[in-house]
């Protein structure tokens, strides 16, 4: 499967060309669907596009500055990448399970809540497609 750690948050298609006009902020749940699991002490997390056109917003927009941002104070670190032939990212949330499922306390020794967590993020969107979801504020 060819994944690439991406360091960049940039895409070329359409979908993202078009956010020039008026943005709103969107869950990430309207745009993309996600599971989670554990390695030892580290939280995995994916998120898949519901919509093929939805990628390049995904990739431009959930970095990993800003998905370390969004779980300030519960994860050490986070890695991002791309996985383009799934229209997917994958996070690795480091430091997030208090030492791993076996000798962890935390509720969800697991992480697999995380993907909950993350789609609950909001990223700016264009206004026509929250519109176009039934999102638009």
């Amino acid at each position: 499967m060819a994944t690439r750690k991406s360091k960049r948050s940039g895409g070329n298609h359409a979908a993202v060309r078009r956010s020039a006009g008026p943005l709103v902020r969107l869950q990430l749940r309207h745009l993309a669907h996600a599971r989670s699991g554990d390695k030892g002490d580290t939280a995995n997390v994916g998120l898949i596009a519901l919509e093929p056109e939805y990628y390049p917003l995904l990739v431009k927009e959930v970095t990993r500055q800003r998905v370390a941002r969004h779980f300030r104070g519960m994860v050490k670190s986070v890695d991002r990448f791309e996985l383009p032939n799934l229209n997917a990212l994958n996070f690795l949330l480091h430091g997030a399970l208090d030492g791993g499922g076996t000798i962890s306390l935390k509720t969800d020794a697991q992480g697999k809540v995380y993907s909950t967590a993350l789609l609950r993020m909001e990223i700016p969107v264009p206004a026509p497609l929250a519109r176009r979801l039934g999102q638009a504020r």
